[in-house]
């Protein structure tokens, strides 16, 4: 059974407030920041390079992780590295595309509106 054009756009409305709600709080923008500029890292190598602590950084990764903002790999001596996935981030940005067209049409059609309106100053 497919899923029809309603149920894609409500799911990717809920993966994009998830995304949303995980970039709002700074620590997990930079915990995402840190990782696509140096490459996958586990928490502790992650609380060496940001102001918190590694226990902090776990619960964010946490977090990021549910969301499938970042995946755990399992690493040598049982230390998990965390990994970018940009799947999640293309599904908001997909629906942010799709909220600026439907609002193009008619903020255009209003600018035309208020264009043609005479200055009576």
């Amino acid at each position: 059974m497919r899923p029809d054009a309603g149920s894609t756009r409500l799911d990717a409305e809920a993966i994009a407030e998830q995304v949303f709600t995980a970039l709002a709080d700074p620590t997990r923008r930079s915990i995402l920041a840190t990782l696509a500029a140096r490459g996958p890292a586990t928490a502790t190598d992650l609380a060496d390079r940001l102001p918190i602590t590694r226990q902090a950084i776990a619960k964010h990764l946490a977090l990021l992780a549910e969301v499938g903002l970042v995946t755990a790999e399992p690493g040598e001596r049982r230390r998990v590295r965390y990994r970018l996935d940009s799947a999640p981030m293309q599904v908001a940005q997909q629906f942010l595309a799709a909220l600026a067209r439907d609002w193009d049409g008619p903020l255009a059609a209003l600018k035309n509106h208020l264009d043609r309106i005479p200055d009576e100053r």
